[in-house]
């Protein structure tokens, strides 16, 4: 852990509430060489309705995730991921850890254990650093 952990993940929460998902906000920061490159927090993709749940509290299927959308906004900048730092509320899924290991991504930051942890399991197997921060 670096001296710096603690303050992207604070700022990482701070970006989650940006979410208009009310089951759960992620926030997620892309960090290389000390500065943010991208940033992300879970929602429906760009041009669609702000409303992450269907009438019955069930999250829409098209929701994207935190990683996601900060994975996909720095390929959108013409900035590379290569070696960066991945900081997020919550452990990654496994489908975002897919996203994380094609991105370069060489570390991973979270806060707040997902159930599932299968996506931190493949991180690792992939030979990505994986810390948890309080």
């Amino acid at each position: 852990m670096n001296k710096f952990d603690d303050k992207y993940i604070q700022m990482a929460a701070i970006w989650a509430k940006n979410s208009y998902c009310k089951r759960r906000q992620v926030g997620a920061l892309l960090v290389k060489d000390r500065m943010i490159i991208s940033d992300g927090y879970n929602g429906t993709p760009s041009g669609f309705e702000n409303e992450c749940e269907d009438a019955s509290g069930v999250t829409k299927p098209y929701v994207l995730h935190a990683e996601a959308n900060a994975i996909t906004k720095v390929a959108q900048s013409g900035n590379s991921s290569q070696d960066a730092t991945l900081y997020v509320t919550a452990s990654p899924c496994i489908e975002c850890s897919k996203l994380i290991i094609q991105a370069g991504i060489k570390r991973v930051v979270y806060r707040d254990e997902y159930r599932l942890t299968d996506g931190i399991e493949l991180l690792k197997r992939a030979g990505i650093e994986v810390e948890k921060v309080d």
